[in-house]
């Protein structure tokens, strides 16, 4: 319980200090941007005395006493500040309909597709199998570590992957809150935030209630045209249908075989990817001040904005770049159309120069260096449509029309159709959407393509409050024309089915990721071994000494450390070596420091393990249903 106390105290810090700062918005703004604002605060204040203090308790204490003071600071300079006492002016329905359900839906997947024990099994579901092992990994392994840390999968080489979204999960056990529920609750609260944020994101731009329900529902039950590939088999094949709820990556929104990737942001974006939710959480406060900076001439919201937009690279480095080419977009049309040129370079310069300021530590210290020394940046047109052989997969329309469905076709309209009390926002977003949009499509930032869409998406969110409000125009033009809800609902429905029938497969999918043995092998090895241990172990991705212990492994899977340009072809042919010739590999273990061999299921597949050699020759310290561990002589 401790840990969620921890975790409390730094919401509530949270809640005072957006109080403080932005007092003159309304109630539920200011405790929306607060809870935000607690959990931003604790991924990075204790982190920083992490440096000093190793990331121990005392510096989770030391960032909290920080968070404490850092409020109380707030709360003192504005408390003859009279506070702004409606809740909302938008209505309660809005965030009953939508944000309600919303985060009941994604509970419940968090909780079904993070750790579920089963008959003591850890299950997971389809879209969390293969990203979970990461951000378990860092998270156990963070414990205790020395600043700036390094992977537990790849010792030695320094973790430039964004961190601080399972930081704030190592928190909460370091002061006794077990694996999942920390996962789960962290999760489901940052899920509801950014379907908050969305809503008040789009309420602010559009004052529309009609304009917020279209805009929300296409944001997050998004999904394109893929639905016609099941549908036209049906005919053919009888289990075409139901293989979308059965089959392994069979939905009508990824299926790279037919190039179906723009993805249920739901179901393969913010649930199984947890560094992207985290950023998502912190992007959207972003953007809504943003939209403040555009029509707003306070430099406090300039001030604000800079240092919120600083702390982005290491939460989430696409959002941050993402978000730099928006307002770069929004700054051009500002100077453009601006009446005061100078007052719009100036809220922007000190917005700029505040988040450069805050934001190059940790891109030279990390994302630099992660990017440009992996060698993944390149010239790239058209993303994963462009298989490199000088022809598109789709053709260039079809690709975005069937991913993106028929909405790709009216971003443009929706950012300049004539509406005068939203015209001047909507173009500024519209314009830094296209940045991006443009950028992503000719610039390939990390070794898998595919992990370009999370540019796409942000120029997605900045786009949907606008196409609502062009949507909600549409019908309304339409008005006198029988039928036009029927039209409108074919519309809604082709826009949504989908993404609505990847969420129903995401609902009922169950897979196991950890057996009963590996998870009491990780027990014995939590409860009986050194924190620092170095086990040689094999690289699938599911390892449960790796993701359930934070150990160091001598070599983790290359599913991850390829995708973050990390070269370990050394430590996979020495961990190969090690397990099949220990033998001859006395000065590789050595030099690796290796105190424990696990070997399970998954080392016998991959590899022709010498456990004759193990037997003989080290002290078996664990054994149950197929799961051996051994002590080298120097762990004994």
């Amino acid at each position: 319980m401790t840990g969620f106390l921890i975790l409390g105290l730094f919401l509530c810090c949270g809640v005072a200090l957006t109080d403080g700062v932005f007092y003159r918005r309304d109630r539920l703004t200011r405790l929306w941007l607060g809870l935000c604002a607690g959990l931003v605060m604790m991924m990075w204040l204790p982190a920083l005395y992490a440096f000093a203090l190793r990331f121990t308790k005392k510096a989770q204490l030391m960032g909290l006493l920080t968070a404490a003071i850092l409020a109380a600071g707030a709360q003192l300079m504005t408390r003859k500040k009279p506070r702004e006492r409606r809740w909302t002016d938008a209505p309660w329905w809005l965030f009953i309909a939508l944000v309600v359900p919303l985060t009941a839906l994604s509970g419940y997947l968090e909780y079904t597709h993070i750790l579920r024990n089963v008959d003591g099994a850890l299950w997971v579901g389809q879209s969390t199998y293969g990203d979970l092992c990461l951000h378990l990994g860092i998270a156990t392994s963070l414990r205790n570590a020395a600043f700036p840390p390094h992977y537990s999968l790849l010792p030695g080489a320094l973790l430039g992957y964004p961190f601080l979204a399972d930081s704030m999960v190592t928190t909460m056990l370091l002061f006794g809150t077990d694996l999942a529920p920390a996962f789960v609750v962290t999760g489901t609260l940052m899920l509801c935030l950014v379907f908050t944020g969305f809503v008040i994101f789009t309420w602010s731009l559009t004052r529309s209630p009609a304009a917020t329900v279209v805009a929300t529902t296409l944001m997050f039950i998004n999904g394109g045209l893929g639905f016609i590939y099941p549908l036209d088999r049906v005919g053919r094949d009888a289990t075409a249908f139901h293989e979308i709820f059965t089959g392994f990556y069979k939905t009508p929104t990824n299926q790279p075989a037919l190039n179906l990737r723009w993805v249920n942001v739901i179901c393969d974006m913010m649930i199984p990817q947890r560094t992207l939710l985290c950023g998502w959480m912190a992007l959207i406060p972003a953007l809504w001040m943003l939209l403040n900076v555009i029509r707003e001439r306070d430099m406090a919201e300039s001030v604000a904005l800079g240092v919120w937009a600083g702390a982005l690279p290491m939460i989430h480095t696409h959002s941050f770049l993402a978000l730099g080419l928006l307002s770069l977009g929004a700054m051009v049309h500002g100077l453009i159309h601006g009446e005061d040129r100078l007052d719009v370079l100036k809220r922007y310069a000190v917005y700029g120069v505040i988040a450069v300021i805050l934001a190059a530590p940790q891109l030279l210290t990390w994302s630099v260096p992660q990017t440009v020394q992996g060698g993944s940046l390149r010239i790239r047109f058209n993303w994963v449509n462009n298989p490199g052989n000088g022809r598109l997969i789709d053709g260039y329309v079809w690709f975005w029309v069937k991913n993106v469905g028929l909405i790709w076709l009216l971003m443009v309209p929706a950012a300049l159709f004539d509406d005068p009390d939203t015209r001047s926002l909507r173009r500024a977003l519209g314009l830094g959407a296209l940045l991006i949009y443009v950028t992503a499509e000719f610039i390939q930032f990390q070794p898998n393509e595919y992990d370009n869409n999370k540019l796409f998406y942000v120029a997605y969110i900045a786009m949907m409050p606008a196409m609502g409000l062009y949507l909600v125009s549409i019908f309304r033009h339409l008005r006198g024309l029988r039928g036009r809800y029927l039209l409108a609902a074919a519309f809604m429905l082709v826009s949504t089915l989908s993404g609505a029938l990847t969420v129903a497969r995401e609902w009922v999918s169950a897979y196991g990721l950890f057996m009963a043995p590996e998870v009491r092998a990780a027990a014995f090895i939590e409860q009986n071994t050194p924190a620092d241990a170095v086990f040689l172990t094999g690289d699938q991705h599911n390892n449960a000494v790796a993701a359930l212990t934070g150990r160091d492994i001598v070599c983790g899977t290359g599913s991850y450390l390829y995708f973050h340009g990390l070269d370990y072809s050394r430590q996979r042919y020495d961990e190969q070596r090690m397990l099949e010739h220990p033998a001859e590999s006395a000065a590789l273990f050595e030099e690796y420091g290796v105190d424990y061999a696990y070997i399970s299921s998954h080392e016998r597949a991959a590899f022709d393990v010498d456990e004759n050699w193990f037997a003989q020759n080290c002290a078996l310290v664990f054994s149950d249903g197929g799961v051996d561990v051994y002590a080298l002589a120097r762990a004994e």
